[in-house]
Parts: C-alpha cells; sequence; structure tokens
C-alpha cells in the first residue's frame, strides 16, 4: 500500500508533464504549475520514497537570506520570504497558519580584509535591491552581541528584515497537500529510463522501474542529489553530485541574555538559535567529497576536534553545551558554481532542470518553482528573469560568480 497521498500505480499512460522527484522543488514546480490559470493540463509527480527521509528536503536547517552577492539572487530570496510569511494569501487557503521568519538574521563575520571588502561589495548590491543589510565594526558587534569574542575580526554583516529561519517543513507540506488537491497527482515508484524520439531532440517517455512506460509532453527533472544520475538517463551531462553536510543541535549551560543571529565563523562554520533554550550548528567535512546516495554516517571526530572547539572560541558561552540531536543531509551540489541549472536543455527541448541549489534549495524554492512553471507553460519566464540559471552556462563552463556561497 502506498502511503496516504500517493498513487501505487499512475491513472493514465500519458501525462502534459512528468515531474521526477517529489521533494521540495518537485512539489513547488507542481503547486505553481496547479496555481496557473492558463494551465489545464495533467502533471504527473514521481517519487521514490514517499517517506521523504533521505531527501536533501528533510535535512534542511530552514534558513533564508538576503545576503548574497548576486541581484538575481537576492531577488529570488526575497520573492521566498514574501511568500512563506504570506503562504496563506497566495495559497488561497484559510487552514494555513502563520509562518513567519524567525528574522535574527546572518551575522557574516569577516577576519581579513580581503573578505570585508567582499562583504562590503554584497552589501551595495543588497542595498540597490531594497535589502537592510548594515556592516558592522568589532566595537558595534560587542555593543548589540557581546557574547562574540572578535579579537580577529575586522567586519560583521547582518540583516535583520526576512532573513533567520523558517518552517521548511511546513512549507513543503502545503506545496504538496496544496497540488494534490489541485489535481496534481502522485505516484510511489522510480524512474529507470527515459526514451528520446529518433532524432533525439525530443523524449517521448519514462519508464518506471515496475516497468510502466509513460508518455510525457515535457518532463522535469527535480531529483536533488540524484540528478545526474536522471540526466544520464537522457544522454545529458549534469556537474550535481551529492555532497555530506553535517548538523548538531545543543542546548548550552549558560544563557547569551538574547538571540544568536545565524553566524557565519570564518572557519566555516555556521550556528544560530534553534529554540528558546536550543541552538542549531552546521558545517562541511574537510577535506569534502562525493558521497554515496545512502550515506548518512556521522563523523564524531568533526565535532570534538573542530566544531566543538570553534564555538567554544567564537562565543565562550558555549564552553559547557550538550548535544540534543544530529544528523548528516546532503546538498545536491552544483561543482561548476554552486547555483541552480533551471530550466529546458537547449537541444532536448522538453527535458527540464531544477537542479544543484548547493544549500540554497529550501529559500529558492517559491521563485524557482514558479519560474520553471511559467517556462514550462508560456516557454518563458514571467516574473524574474531566470535565464542565466540556463544549462547553457554547463556546456561552456561559464560559471555565475556568487561569492555568499556557504
Amino acid at each position: 500500500m502506498a502511503p496516504m497521498g500517493f498513487a501505487t500505480t499512475p491513472s493514465r499512460s500519458s501525462y502534459d508533464i512528468v515531474i521526477i522527484g517529489g521533494a521540495i522543488m518537485g512539489s513547488s514546480t507542481a503547486w505553481f504549475l496547479a496555481n496557473d490559470p492558463d494551465f489545464d493540463g495533467t502533471v504527473l509527480v514521481v517519487e521514490r520514497d514517499p517517506s521523504y527521509q533521505a531527501c536533501s528536503t528533510a535535512h534542511t536547517n530552514s534558513c533564508i537570506r538576503q545576503q548574497f552577492s548576486t541581484e538575481l539572487n537576492v531577488r529570488i530570496s526575497q520573492f521566498g520570504a514574501d511568500f512563506v510569511t504570506n503562504l496563506r494569501s497566495y495559497m488561497g487557503d484559510e487552514r494555513i497558519p502563520d509562518m513567519p521568519i524567525q528574522s535574527y538574521g546572518y551575522m557574516y563575520l569577516a577576519d581579513n580584509e580581503g573578505f570585508a571588502e567582499a562583504l562590503r561589495e554584497a552589501q551595495k548590491v543588497q542595498l540597490a535591491s531594497g535589502a537592510h543589510t548594515r556592516l558592522m565594526s568589532p566595537d558595534e558587534i560587542a555593543a548589540e552581541y557581546p557574547f562574540y569574542q572578535l579579537d580577529d575580526i575586522v567586519l560583521g554583516s547582518i540583516n535583520t528584515v526576512n532573513e533567520g529561519y523558517f518552517d521548511g517543513g511546513g512549507l513543503f507540506d502545503w506545496f504538496r497537500r496544496s497540488a494534490r488537491e489541485r489535481g496534481v497527482e502522485y505516484v510511489q515508484g522510480e524512474v529507470s529510463a527515459i526514451t528520446r524520439d529518433a532524432s533525439g531532440h525530443k523524449v517521448l517517455s519514462v519508464t518506471l522501474a515496475t516497468g510502466e512506460v509513460i508518455a510525457c509532453g515535457q518532463v522535469v527533472n527535480a531529483t536533488g542529489p540524484r540528478a545526474a544520475r536522471t540526466a544520464a538517463m537522457a544522454g545529458i551531462g549534469l556537474p550535481v553530485e551529492p555532497r555530506k553536510r553535517f548538523t548538531w543541535v545543543f542546548e548550552a549551560r549558560e544563557k547569551l541574555g538574547r538571540d544568536l543571529p545565524l553566524t557565519i565563523d570564518p572557519s566555516g562554520v555556521h550556528v544560530r538559535q534553534d529554540g528558546p533554550e536550543t541552538y542549531l550548528v552546521g558545517c562541511k567535512p574537510d577535506p569534502d567529497p562525493a558521497v554515496a546516495f545512502d550515506d548518512f554516517s556521522m563523523d564524531h571526530a568533526i565535532w570534538e576536534e573542530f566544531v566543538w572547539p570553534t564555538l567554544a572560541t567564537r562565543i565562550p558561552a558555549f564552553e559547557a553545551i550538550r548535544v540534543v540531536t544530529e544528523w548528516a543531509g546532503h546538498y545536491a551540489y552544483n561543482t561548476l558554481d554552486q547555483n541552480a541549472v533551471l530550466g529546458p536543455h537547449p537541444e532536448l527541448g522538453n527535458f527540464h532542470f531544477i537542479n544543484g541549489f548547493s544549500g540554497h534549495g529550501l529559500q529558492q524554492s517559491p521563485a524557482m518553482g514558479r519560474g520553471l512553471a511559467e517556462m514550462l507553460v508560456h516557454g518563458r519566464y514571467h516574473s524574474l528573469d531566470l535565464s542565466p540559471f540556463g544549462y547553457g552556462r554547463v556546456l561552456t563552463n561559464s560559471a555565475i560568480i556568487e561569492r555568499a556561497v556557504i
């Protein structure tokens, strides 16, 4: 028996749009399709694991920020913030509870003049886009946030307007629930093959592991860290791989006296308030290789030898702490430039990407799902021009230079 909301087999043999992957990106795209008054077609979402236990969405830290160095990424997150905080209005559903952003902000700490200059240049972009980023001297940081040790810090950057963390799981649930209620069909299954026509310029169908062949007008690759495997079924190379990211939630014996912004330490460790009595800290391994799709093992040495000492050095009140829970998740990591790949393939025109978000996916899901739905229905982007994220840059090895990657 399939989980609630999922069929065991598709109800038909042909769909206008087949979305492979039903986590945050697939479900966002599905919802925006179903919400478009100009679209009256059929949509099938194929999800290999309806429990979502191993997907990137389930392991997210649910953060959102406007502190990017490129205007387009700033605009994408601004729409995400507006969509989340006004979700009930966007979806037209009174059942949806308030989902405010906990706007403690991101605090970037620079320990050298090169990083400080990058923060200054990024702030210019952010302010021009309507963000509220402030640059702070060490003395100004100490006055507002006296718990930091700042001997090595030359500059800080923070924005406390629509920047912090939110209920990412709630957003995902409503995307999925509302899409189903609007007629999108979800089926438990795994795509094992993608068939192109004789010319090679069009996808004709997807084949499920059960052997069922589903004809499709358009197909969307929304398979997170497995995106390269899905693209390869269509004969396409995609520079996306699973990279492991560690998260710990902990309590501290000594209280800070105020809420902790999501602090980006120069070491790469990032820590934030998680609840009234808990904090959340994350980091990447070093080295940072691609991992197996099912590798979610923890590295306890990295906590003892790196993360905890870094925390205690930057915030001395965190010398005495107790881990409450921990987990490892996967970034769908774009090795080209750590930015999304979005939209149609330039030659296989009905094969669409929504891949490679490299840790930015949850906050970008409203704008990216909306944009891809516009492309699928209208053949172009209406709301934001997302064409810089197109697959063409993969073919030419032309990276988007986004300096604010965590």
